[in-house]
């Protein structure tokens, strides 16, 4: 019985300060009608929902995802690449080559011109 107590204490706690979460966001929030919305906190957007981006952010998006995916790949491969040896060095030179061409990519489309 006894470990049982303690996970419905456990519950009841969690219970109360998800309760009092809400209860302090209910009473702190600004709530006008005429705004009130489900993002932006309520405040009234300042374009259209359907408004494009820019296309120089797609390139920068996938030059952000190029250097991203180096480092998720590349920790794993540090940890495990003396154990595995030249074919692992090899493997990762190939995977850096393909990277290299998107990032290639991105330099020619102009991406590294933030001005």
């Amino acid at each position: 019985m006894q470990p049982y107590v303690a996970v419905l204490a456990l519950l009841g706690l969690l219970g109360a300060v998800i309760s009092a979460v809400y209860a302090v966001s209910y009473c702190l929030a600004p709530f006008r009608a005429e705004a009130a919305g489900p993002f932006l906190s309520g405040a009234r957007p300042q374009e259209h929902a359907l408004s494009r981006y820019h296309v120089r952010w797609y390139v920068v998006t996938m030059l952000f995802l190029a250097f991203d995916m180096e480092m998720v790949f590349m920790y794993p491969w540090a940890v495990v690449v003396a154990s595995i040896g030249v074919k692992a060095v090899v493997e990762m030179f190939v995977f850096l080559a393909l990277l290299m061409v998107g990032v290639v990519y991105a330099w020619r489309e102009g991406a590294f011109r933030w001005a």
